[in-house]
């Protein structure tokens, strides 16, 4: 039993392990700074303490030193003392539009103080531009009205509108001393903007100037007198219009005259042309070479052409003219007439033949119609008679 060995145990034989932070430790206490480094907090108050009393010793040095070096300001001199450039060391000179007593200065009516000097009061150019603008449409409405409808006056009495404002507008509430200064002012406006005359008996009259009234004319109105003024321009105008309109009608209908004159001719010689040919021909022996003018007038006329005799006489006149054809009087169905009888030999194309073979039947047709109906009133009154 003693001779046996004792293992020992895993706790006795294991190695000790080494720690990485042990040597790690020695590099990271050179690399991180001391405590001591940082302020603490009492002493970075004591910090923003000292700043802040730095700049309001600074700020208030600064202004210390501006205020010894800048000069003292100086009162105005009065407006009644004649200073010279001695006395202009220890005072301004008044300004003007303003009244200075005992170095201060006092701005006149209608003027605001501003610093050193006295500007104008808004207020008083508004109400003043208004007061113009009253007096301009007041008195130009009325010379509008009598140049377009012969009513209101043309020169209007300035006191007239001062009493009509006085009544019916802001002025009830500026005081004696405002309400002529005011209208001081305005009457210096009006007397720019409007022409003013003085009659014998000392009132003043305003008139508005023509560009001026020109704005209060109605549109109908500023029409009616451009017409007037320019009515012999206007008037030839519209005449050499008229003229030159009925001019050129007569020409589009003369022009269309000649040309259906021409137009009328060249179908009775096609038409006389191939009722020659149809008459030589086998097939219409029937066909008499000849045509009867009235009834070839009659055909080729439109009803609304018949009423001018005219269109046909001309006409007439070419076909006179032609020696292809002849004109002759000839008893047809016991009546006297005047034929066409084309003189001609020869015959027409087939395409112009064919085209025109249609309208050919049709006259016959109406032509033979037309005999027929002659016929049975030739044989009633025959009937009659006996």
């Amino acid at each position: 039993m003693d001779s046996i060995p004792r293992k020992r145990p895993k706790s006795e034989t294991r190695t000790p392990k080494r720690n990485p932070k042990s040597s790690s430790s020695p590099i990271r206490s050179m690399l991180e700074p001391p405590q001591s480094f940082f302020p603490s907090k009492q002493e970075f108050f004591r910090l923003l303490k000292v700043l802040l009393v730095a700049c309001v010793v600074a700020f208030t040095c600064n202004f210390l030193a501006k205020s010894l070096n800048s000069n003292p300001a100086k009162s105005f001199c009065d407006s009644n003392f004649d200073s010279t450039d001695s006395d202009l060391d220890f005072c301004e000179p008044c300004p003007i539009n303003g009244e200075c007593y005992q170095g201060k200065l006092k701005c006149n009516l209608g003027y605001q103080k501003q610093r050193n000097l006295c500007v104008e009061d808004g207020e008083i150019n508004e109400s003043t531009k208004k007061l113009v603008g009253y007096f301009e449409r007041k008195v130009c409405e009325a010379y509008a009205h009598n140049e377009c409808y012969g009513t209101g006056a043309i020169w209007v009495p300035e006191n007239d509108v001062w009493e009509e404002l006085r009544s019916n507008s802001f002025l009830n509430n500026l005081d004696e001393s405002a309400y002529n200064f005011l209208k001081g002012k305005a009457v210096e406006g009006v007397t720019e903007l409007l022409e003013k005359r003085t009659k014998s008996n000392g009132i003043d009259e305003l008139k508005c100037p023509e560009s001026v009234a020109r704005s209060y004319k109605p549109l109908t109105c500023r029409m009616r007198q451009w017409l007037l003024r320019h009515i012999l321009i206007i008037s030839s105008a519209c005449a050499m219009l008229v003229g030159s309109a009925v001019l050129r009608r007569k020409i589009q209908r003369k022009r269309y005259f000649s040309r259906r004159v021409e137009e009328l001719y060249d179908q009775v010689c096609d038409f006389l042309e191939e009722n020659a040919v149809a008459s030589n021909s086998a097939d219409t022996s029937n066909c008499e070479p000849w045509v009867i003018a009235s009834w070839l007038r009659d055909y080729l006329l439109l009803p609304r052409e018949r009423r001018d005799p005219l269109l046909w006489l001309k006409v007439e006149e070419l076909i006179k003219e032609d020696s292809r054809i002849d004109q002759c009087p000839k008893v047809v169905k016991g009546e006297q007439k005047v034929v066409y009888e084309w003189q001609v030999e020869g015959s027409l194309s087939l395409s112009k033949l064919k085209k025109q073979r249609e309208t050919q039947k049709k006259v016959r047709k109406s032509i033979g119609s037309s005999t027929s109906l002659q016929e049975n009133y030739n044989r009633r009154i025959a009937e009659t008679s006996s």
